[in-house]
């Protein structure tokens, strides 16, 4: 059935036009702190409301940490509007000296009893304490204080309907679709190095961080902080927020992915399925019972997981950088598969290598069990975008231009660029300027209008603008 994804068999059916259209979501995480740079221990303000209730301003781990997720849009054009608007409510309805610490890693942070779990009512706050807390025992609160953003996407699916006519063999619509999603998955976790390498920026870590990261960077701020000129993203690294051991279910269908998941819950190695990080998340219709609904509703969406928070962009993703996602996400789908065993313990050495060692000259990545360049595959790959993007005529030339030039030069990474700040003015430093400078831009830009002529976003935010300073 792999054989049917390629670009060969989508341009006779699809235009690029057509390929293109999707739904898309993003989340983002980010740690509320003062103006010294250090967590806030305050709780998370009344202004949201119940956690539990608002759909778009709720905590993940902890008080002092909002996460922000948008609705589903269908172009990430509307998606990033509305993920700028959210950003803005945020920064202008937290207390006048707080502010939104706009990077992965985290900013100063207390003894690591004084982190604050994120609190909830009712049976259902019961039921998420207590995760968080068996999280804390087993992975440490300061782990906890990493963010990141998440990137959800679905091809259309009148789109996947209109495939699913053209395909020639015998199988079920549900397998159909499960299979797009399944194969982008795989690929995904093949080739997720690239997007660290574009994507990543955390080179530094304050001390009050864990020591196994500081003892990582071999470069001192004087400002007490450390940092690195050899890596593009330490939260993917090893040290990052990862399970305590490697684990590498199936993706060759959701039954099988779903028996492997309860074997490691029936081992003791996870809690329950939503601890399986993985760089890109198989997401189903009912999130309350994740392994049964992938079975027998089928994949919804996907979760990617790997993007750092970007510094330089208010929203933590820049709109070039979802657009490019999304190319590649396509690019994945259509992408032939190698039959290499090993496929998924050489991406998790990739990641890992490329997050810890992306600019060491020596630095070799591993392709089917024979070293490459990072720079020479990351050209073969983009060669093979620009070949998808002539032929299924996607007309994103402006976008892939961009990205090509980070690949040639590696000073234009967020990476290098975030060195060149910390050498200059200190991590903790630049990062509280990057924030407030943040929520004055908040104050000057918020747009009333992106929320009132929005019907996803007006039923909740329209009642609740009279509570929220503006």
């Amino acid at each position: 059935m792999n054989k049917f994804f390629t670009i060969d068999n989508i341009k006779d059916i699809l235009t690029g036009k057509e390929i293109l259209m999707g739904n898309f979501g993003f989340e983002k995480e980010g740690l509320r702190i003062n103006d010294k740079g250090e967590l806030s221990l305050t709780p998370h303000p009344d202004v949201f409301g119940d956690k539990l209730k608002n759909p778009y301003i709720t905590t993940d781990f902890s008080e002092s940490q909002v996460e922000i997720v948008t609705p589903t849009f269908d172009s990430i054009k509307e998606a990033y509007q509305c993920l700028t608007f959210i950003v803005d409510i945020v920064n202008t309805s937290i207390p006048t000296d707080q502010y939104i610490w706009n990077q992965s890693l985290p900013c100063k942070l207390p003894d690591k009893y004084m982190i604050p779990i994120a609190e909830y009512e009712g049976k259902k706050g019961e039921e998420s304490r207590d995760y968080r807390i068996n999280l804390a025992k087993k992975y440490g609160t300061l782990k906890q204080m990493i963010s990141g953003i998440h990137y959800n996407y679905s091809l259309n699916d009148d789109i996947i309907e209109k495939l699913y006519k053209s395909y020639p063999g015998d199988i079920t619509y549900k397998n159909f679709k499960n299979e797009i999603y399944l194969k982008i998955t795989r690929n995904y976790l093949r080739y997720k190095w690239l997007i660290i390498y574009l994507t990543g920026s955390t080179v530094a870590a304050h001390k009050t961080f864990t020591n196994e990261c500081i003892n990582l960077m071999h470069l001192d701020d004087n400002k007490g902080s450390k940092y690195s000129n050899q890596g593009a993203s330490y939260r993917n690294s090893h040290i990052g927020y990862k399970n305590l051991e490697p684990l590498y279910p199936r993706y060759d269908s959701t039954k099988h992915f779903a028996e492997d998941v309860n074997e490691y819950i029936k081992e003791g190695i996870l809690s329950e399925a939503k601890e399986l990080y993985t760089q890109i998340r198989l997401k189903p219709k009912d999130p309350t019972r994740y392994l049964e609904s992938l079975v027998e509703d089928g994949i919804l969406y996907v979760e990617v997981r790997t993007i750092d928070i970007n510094p330089f962009d208010k929203c933590g993703i820049s709109k070039l950088d979802a657009e490019f996602v999304h190319i590649f996400l396509i690019y994945l789908l259509l992408k032939d598969e190698s039959t290499y065993k090993q496929w998924q313990s050489e991406g998790l050495y990739n990641e890992e290598i490329v997050s810890e060692k992306a600019f060491n000259p020596n630095t070799r990545l591993k392709k089917e069990g024979k070293e490459i360049k990072l720079k020479t595959w990351a050209k073969e790959i983009m060669k093979e975008i620009w070949q998808m993007n002539d032929i299924l005529h996607l007309e994103k030339d402006d976008i892939l231009e961009k990205i090509t030039e980070r690949i040639e030069d590696s000073n234009k990474t967020y990476a290098k660029e975030m060195m060149k700040i910390i050498e200059n003015k200190g991590f903790i430093e630049s990062q509280i300027s990057i924030a407030q400078h943040n929520k004055e831009t908040s104050y000057e830009s918020i747009d009333l209008e992106t929320i009132e002529n929005n019907p996803k976003l007006n039923e909740y935010y329209i009642k609740s603008l009279p509570k929220i300073r503006l």
